[in-house]
This record gives structure tokens, C-alpha cells and sequence, in this order.
């Protein structure tokens, strides 16, 4: 690396959601700075076909199947990286899913579907792993994953939104509890990416969801993951190591919130 701030040679990192996109993108970033990635996700065969790239471009990774509404399961992820090498110091909580529907038509199972995801799962996430970095002294950082969704409404994404909003919630008042420890708590926001939730739609479904996210962007573009992988590498390394309990936004300045 050429900056030794972000050199995460001899720590073990965890990343959930692993098998694709934002997920995928930030586990192979975490390896290539050095670090021992565990890469998690619901999805066995993209998890392990994340960990054997890592692995084949000289890195190193394991994978794990997780299903993050399980805290049982979060535990079990948390113990195996943290037995491997006697401690954890990266928690990238980016598994997540997408569901729309207008207010008015929103059901109970499916809100429960998308916070039981999207917020118990980041939370039980970060109880898992903070109690881990506090039983080894270890002062670690964990990263959570919002989105653009918790700066404006915006039709059929109040599941979604509202999940992300408490993501932000927690991360700060988690920050004010563990910063004692030294443990760093910070939450990335990403604006519109490519990935596979945002590709769900046809070619020309898909043109017009991106561009006025285009137009709107000063930067005339939309993200892709490795875009916010690199935000993820700086929260995640000493170079953010004054920042705590903070919500960063790379979303080529489509917000500026603030």
C-alpha cells in the first residue's frame, strides 16, 4: 500500500453480504490491503466464489454462510474469525436487502422481512463484534451500511428507508458508547450504484431509473462498487482513526446535506 494508514496487514476483517456487489467489492479491497477477510452471505456459492478470488489474486479469505437475521448464526461468523487469529478488528455490516411498495400498501410481513435485515441485522452484527474487540482490547472499527434513502423520501422505500435511517441511529449511539474501548463506529451512505438490487430492472427500466441520478450527480455519473468499497477501506483503516459515530455519503453529489 502507499500509505501505511490504510495497511490492514495482521487484522481480520468480517464482511457481510460478501457474495456480490458493494459487499463483494469491499472484501476484495480489505484482502488486497492486507487484511484476512471473512466474507459472509446467505448466498453460498457467491460467497465462496468471493473468498477463492481473493484467495487466487494472492489474498486471504474464508467464507461463511450466514443469514444475518440469525443472531445465532452473526455469533458463530464472529467466533470463527476471531478463534482463527485471536482477534477481530473490522466489522462491515453490508448485507441487505431492497423491497417497494407504497405506504398505504405495505404489509407487516414484508416491514418485518426488511428490518428484521436491514436493521436487527446490522445490530445484532455490531453487538457480536463489538463485545468480541472489547473481550481482546482489541480497538476496532465497525463499519454499517445506510444509504441515500435516509436524506429524502421517496416513493415505495419507506421499508427500506426507515431501516436505514435506524442504521444511522444506532451507529451514532453506538459510537458514543464503545469509543471508550476504542472502537470506531461509522456508516457509509451510498447514493445510486450498479449493483444487483439496482439492476433488478429491464435495460430500458433500468436507463431511466439511472438517469436523472446522472443528471442530478455534478460528477455526470453512478457509482459502482468499488466506489464505495474505498470509502468502507477508510473507515475501516487507522486513516479514519479520529472519526467515530459519522456518516459518510459517496454519492457523487447528488446530497449535500448538512
Amino acid at each position: 500500500m502507499p500509505f501505511t494508514a490504510y495497511d490492514l496487514t495482521g487484522r481480520t476483517a468480517i464482511v457481510t453480504g460478501a457474495a456480490s456487489g458493494i459487499g463483494r467489492a469491499t472484501a476484495a479491497l480489505l484482502a488486497e490491503a492486507g487484511a484476512t477477510v471473512h466474507c459472509a452471505d446467505l448466498d453460498d456459492r457467491g460467497v465462496r466464489a468471493t473468498a477463492a478470488a481473493i484467495t487466487a489474486a494472492g489474498g486471504s479469505a474464508h467464507a461463511h454462510h450466514l443469514d444475518v437475521t440469525r443472531r445465532d448464526e452473526i455469533a458463530a461468523v464472529v467466533d470463527a474469525a476471531r478463534g482463527a487469529t485471536g482477534r477481530l478488528d473490522v466489522m462491515a455490516n453490508i448485507a441487505g436487502i431492497m423491497y417497494s411498495s407504497p405506504v398505504l400498501e405495505t404489509e407487516d410481513a414484508e416491514l418485518d422481512r426488511v428490518w428484521n435485515t436491514n436493521f436487527k441485522g446490522v445490530l445484532h452484527g455490531c453487538q457480536e463484534a463489538a463485545r468480541a474487540m472489547i473481550a481482546t482490547a482489541t480497538p476496532g472499527s465497525l463499519v454499517n451500511m445506510a444509504s441515500g434513502a435516509i436524506d429524502t423520501g421517496a416513493p415505495g422505500l419507506l421499508c427500506y428507508g426507515a431501516a436505514k435511517a435506524a442504521v444511522v441511529q444506532l451507529t451514532k449511539t453506538l459510537a458514543t458508547e464503545v469509543g471508550r474501548h476504542g472502537i470506531r463506529v461509522n456508516a457509509v451512505a451510498p447514493g445510486w450504484v450498479r449493483t444487483a438490487m439496482t439492476e433488478r430492472h429491464t435495460d430500458r427500466a433500468q436507463q431511466q431509473a439511472e438517469g436523472p441520478m446522472i443528471r442530478m450527480s455534478p460528477l455526470g455519473r453512478v457509482g459502482e462498487p468499488e466506489d464505495i468499497a474505498h470509502t468502507v477501506l477508510h473507515l475501516a483503516s487507522d486513516a479514519s482513526s479520529f472519526m467515530t459515530g459519522q456518516i459518510l455519503r459517496p454519492n457523487g453529489g447528488v446530497a449535500m446535506p448538512w
